[in-house]
């Protein structure tokens, strides 16, 4: 069993950055595809950067040029930077693990419980 903890949402202006943390613990983080979802109000959840055990990476077109997905397999963690956040980036934020990138995408085994962001205009 996988656990998994983000950190690091908060309140922000247009314009600013933050970087939201996910600690895994209870598996082979190595051999995970992690994957970082957003949640607006209102709105489905969708995926918005995910990174394979073998450091692939892919971003949802709203997002590319933005933000930054990464891991530390060292630490157990994933890491995702978020630069010029608009208020639209304004959601709950996931973390979720699973060993299959496809799965990842649609039916990931491992969620965190989220961090919120704000943005304001």
């Amino acid at each position: 069993q996988v656990q998994l903890v983000e950190s690091g949402g908060g309140w922000v202006q247009t314009g600013g950055s933050l970087r939201l943390s996910c600690a895994a613990s209870g598996g082979t983080f190595s051999r995970y595809a992690m994957g970082w979802f957003r949640q607006a109000p209102g709105k489905q959840r969708g995926m918005v950067a995910a990174i394979t055990s073998a450091d692939s990476i892919r971003y949802a077109d709203s997002v590319k040029g933005r933000f930054t997905i990464s891991r530390d397999n060292a630490k157990n963690t994933v890491y995702l930077q978020m630069n010029s956040l608009k208020p639209e980036d304004t959601a709950v934020y996931y973390c979720a693990a699973d060993t299959t990138y496809g799965r990842l995408w649609v039916t990931p085994d491992y969620w965190g419980q989220g961090t919120q962001v704000t943005v304001s205009s």
